[in-house]
């Protein structure tokens, strides 16, 4: 749905640039979690005795020409590769970096 502040193209919404500054964060507990040796997952977090879950799973398996930050924006494009898995299970420590993202990113 577009309004004076944001724009639908296909299934993007875009917000103006100045109010993508002060845009709220995801609240969910959906995230992107980047792990060593380059694996890229997306899930619903939870984390329990030193391990992460990510129910919902999916695999970030390459995105090309659009960098890290337009993987994350629209993980819906052509030049995105995602693929559904079995639930993850990830020792804590195998974690370098987790993005929060909207419930349905992915999906």
């Amino acid at each position: 749905m577009s309004s004076p502040d944001t724009i639908l193209v296909g299934d993007v919404t875009y917000i103006r640039e100045d109010l993508a500054k002060t845009a709220v964060k995801p609240n969910g507990n959906r995230c992107v979690v980047v792990a060593d040796r380059g694996w890229i997952f997306a899930g619903d977090l939870t984390e329990e005795n030193g391990r992460i879950q990510l129910a919902r799973a999916i695999n970030v398996v390459r995105w090309s020409g659009v960098g890290f930050d337009g993987m994350i924006e629209n993980p819906k494009s052509d030049k995105v590769v995602l693929k559904s898995v079995a639930d993850v299970d990830l020792p804590a420590g195998a974690e370098v970096f987790r993005v929060p993202v909207s419930d349905s990113w992915g999906l």
